[in-house]
């Protein structure tokens, strides 16, 4: 018997406050959500606008910054359901605004991925938890090279340098072990993370990937920032989506030397200490620059 398809789209709409990538979720019946709905071929001349109309109706928010992320379609992501549920998910970018629905709330996103956040330092949970927890795993299913590899690529492991764009590799890699609660009701505590509907941290995580690598060669930081900004502020938001501290200089020398960047002659006195000067990004370096991006100096390229 053929099931029948629903085209399903699904945001993951992120900002950054307080130096804390977050992203908007909903509660559902299921848990923690991303804001869904069906596509409606009638109703909605276009997918973004499908999406935009769904996050509308769901949170009260007026959408910018949008762009198609990944189409997630496995057979089972969706159970005790006949209809094979195909979801095409948005990032959206944007500042955090409040939300006239009680149901939406801004979450942080390493509360569903706490060891992405490598500006303290290593996340402990890693040594202690993780990795001892993909130990005995491959015990249980075979140490074989190739699961090895993985799991020292993936979490920089035995010698292997962390490569901040692995976030969907690692989560899939602590999926397929049951050390998360998606895959396993038995993982628990702050190392494996809360847990999200269905398969929506899967699409966190393929966001966060997606904008650690993107804000190295376009300029979509900026759609994250108010129209004038200090420099630190700057570097703190590319912290926050990085989730590793940058050297100052090198990062500021990147990013006045691409052009990013001019003064507006004015200054922002509410810093704690010496006034700063107040810069905003400049358009024209979209025309003058293939790849206009603020670059992640100290991060593995």
């Amino acid at each position: 018997m053929s099931r029948s398809i629903v085209l399903g789209l699904n945001a993951v709409i992120v900002a950054v406050t307080d130096e804390q990538p977050r992203v908007l979720a909903v509660d559902s019946e299921e848990g923690v959500a991303l804001p869904y709905g069906p596509l409606d071929p009638n109703r909605h001349r276009t997918l973004e606008l499908g999406l935009r109309s769904w996050v509308r109706e769901q949170t009260g928010l007026e959408l910018g910054y949008v762009e198609q992320l990944y189409t997630f379609g496995d057979r089972d992501r969706v159970s005790g359901h006949d209809e094979r549920l195909l979801s095409v998910v948005y990032l959206a970018l944007g500042r955090e605004r409040s939300v006239p629905l009680a149901d939406a709330t801004w979450r942080p996103i390493y509360d569903f991925l706490p060891w992405e956040d490598w500006r303290n330092g290593k996340p402990g949970s890693i040594d202690r938890q993780l990795a001892p927890g993909l130990r005995e795993w491959m015990e249980r299913v075979g140490r074989t090279a190739d699961r090895r590899q993985r799991c020292a690529v993936s979490f920089g492991l035995r010698g292997a340098p962390w490569d901040g764009e692995r976030v969907l590799e690692r989560f899939e890699l602590l999926y397929e072990a049951g050390l998360v609660l998606e895959s396993s009701p038995n993982a628990g505590g702050k190392s494996s993370g809360r847990s999200m509907a269905l398969d929506h941290r899967r699409m966190v995580a393929t966001a966060l990937g997606r904008l650690r690598g993107k804000i190295r060669y376009r300029p979509v930081i900026f759609e994250l920032l108010p129209a004038q900004f200090t420099l630190l502020q700057l570097q703190r938001v590319a912290e926050a989506l990085a989730g590793a501290r940058l050297h100052k200089q090198n990062f500021r020398r990147l990013v006045q030397r691409g052009g990013l960047v001019e003064g507006t002659g004015a200054l922002e006195t509410e810093t704690g200490g010496r006034p700063a000067e107040l810069f905003r990004f400049r358009q024209e370096v979209l025309r003058e620059r293939p790849a206009p991006g603020v670059g992640l100096p100290g991060l593995a390229s």
